[in-house]
């Protein structure tokens, strides 16, 4: 059931990103043309002062989410509704906290919105204020959907109306050139989206309507506290490092930097959230693993999971390095690229924070939370540091190459460190081992292909679809030629084989 409800989850959820990033595509090459790169650099920008002020969730619903593992794995609707009851009561504590905290950045906004042609910044920036609190009142319903892994549902709405929000957006963009009117309309789709989701959620587990007269037990409320104590110094860690590139780009260099790199940024994260479509579900199935079966079972799922992990985040490393500037050159042209050393800083950038996310689903989903949550904070200090130092030696580089240094420095070596020591009870020489071997396939399968794929030389878009065709084959020739006899491989394939053989049951049972 565990394979089959996350193979569900990941073909629903891949076919919604394909439908996404069509849409994103048109409607960045829309914005581009009808309100130029500041208003680009403010949309970035914005979105990461509200991923600041969203710290005020600051890990409470991960800790939840986890604490739902056994009571679902045991069906224990009780225990379950209890633990909703306080998810929704610190949910809307959440959504007025962050409503408050919104309105006190106020009048600071413009120290990082300077040399900008941009008009009404604050009513901007209100707009996406209250597009990021108000779906915190209905959106704890949809996690639970996810913890009994099935995702495909919330994806599938979500599908529709953002089909439905971009269009009307793009219809807007032709139409007036009205940035506030976009915004107003992605705001009142967002909300109107999660109300469906939690009236749905409603629907299936009706349990969820019952009135709660008990609190949650000691034990249970002691470990919530606990986790979340140490989820709080880690979210704010990883906003440190993850979500204030733009404001050091914005500051130390001007809003259209931002806008130029934000390009890259939607390439890369279209890319990172392809591969989540796969692992974001296989999480939730690690998730009941570790609820029920052995550490060695953990162990021999984990090691699958690396390979598929190491194949699919080295494949799209590979493709943003060699395709990433001919698209963007017949995307919306040669104007908008970026020095090559930030495109190679964000391609192994992108590989190894992608490369831990075996290692660390193991880790959330069975609970270690306090044991590292010093480290997020430990990297967020190094990053900001060689960040702010190196913005103002070598340019826009340096944010980048700061944040991949505090990656190598801190949570390469601790992660692995806390998961081989307290779930696998193992040598950790196996992982690096394992790393270093898939690092040396990975970078010589770069070169390889990218020595290939400099002979079609050209900005046509017969020359780039042949690159793409050729970029995207070297790779999984010389990954299926190295890895065809492992047992990792063989799994993968097993599972392959048998969802092709179902789809072709069906198609004759159709037939």
């Amino acid at each position: 059931m565990r394979v089959k409800n996350s193979i569900i989850n990941i073909s629903v959820g891949i076919g919604n990103q394909l439908i996404i990033t069509a849409l994103s595509f048109f409607s960045r090459t829309v914005f581009i043309n009808t309100l130029g790169l500041d208003y680009l650099g403010i949309n970035g920008l914005f979105t990461n002062v509200l991923a600041m002020l969203s710290l005020a969730e600051a890990g409470i619903g991960s800790s939840i989410i986890y604490s739902l593992y056994k009571p679902v794995a045991e069906n224990d609707e009780h225990k379950i509704n209890v633990l909703m009851k306080l998810y929704k009561k610190t949910y809307r504590i959440i959504a007025g906290v962050i409503l408050l905290l919104g309105l006190m950045v106020l009048p600071f906004l413009h120290l990082f919105t300077k040399d900008t042609s941009v008009t009404n910044l604050y009513v901007i920036y209100l707009l996406f204020l209250l597009n990021t609190a108000i779906p915190y009142l209905f959106t704890y319903r949809t996690n639970l959907l996810n913890v009994y892994q099935k995702g495909y549902i919330a994806t599938a709405i979500f599908s529709v109306s953002s089909i439905l929000s971009t269009s009307l957006k793009i219809g807007i963009l032709y139409q007036t050139q009205n940035y506030i009117m976009y915004l107003v309309i992605d705001s009142t789709i967002t909300i109107i989206n999660s109300a469906i989701l939690f009236y749905v959620v409603g629907r299936m587990y009706p349990f969820l309507k019952k009135k709660v007269l008990s609190k949650l037990d000691p034990e249970s409320k002691g470990n919530i506290l606990k986790n979340v104590k140490a989820i709080v110094l880690q979210n704010i860690g990883t906003y440190l490092i993850y979500s204030t590139d733009n404001l050091i780009i914005s500051y130390y260099v001007n809003v259209a930097a931002v806008g130029l790199y934000s390009n890259y940024f939607m390439l890369i994260e279209i890319c990172r959230t392809f591969i989540n479509q796969v692992f974001n579900n296989i999480y939730y199935s690690i998730g009941n693993l570790v609820a029920k079966e052995s550490k060695e079972t953990i162990f021999n799922v984990y090691k699958v999971t690396m390979l598929l992990n190491f194949w699919l985040y080295s494949l799209f490393g590979i493709l943003l390095f060699v395709m990433i500037e001919p698209f963007i050159t017949l995307w919306i042209g040669s104007q908008f690229l970026m020095d090559k050393i930030v495109l190679i800083v964000l391609v192994i950038t992108f590989y190894e924070r992608g490369m831990r996310n075996s290692i660390s689903a193991v880790k959330t989903t069975a609970g270690i939370f306090h044991e590292d949550r010093y480290v997020p904070l430990c990297q967020a200090a190094v990053n900001l540091a060689f960040s702010i130092v190196l913005v103002q030696q070598i340019g826009i580089a340096g944010v980048f190459l700061g944040t991949l240094i505090s990656a190598m420095l801190v949570p390469f070596w601790t992660t692995p460190y806390f998961v081989y020591k307290k779930i696998f009870q193992k040598s950790i020489y196996h992982y690096f081992m394992s790393y270093s071997y898939y690092a040396v396939i990975g970078v010589a399968t770069c070169l390889a292909t990218s020595y290939m794929t400099s002979f079609l030389d050209g900005h046509s878009v017969g020359v780039f679809v042949l690159k793409a065709a050729l970029a995207f084959t070297v790779p999984n020739i010389i990954y299926m030629s190295l890895f065809y006899k492992s047992a990792e491989f063989k799994y993968l394939l097993g599972i392959s084989l048998g969802i092709f053989g179902r789809f072709q049951g069906k198609k004759k049972v159709a037939a």
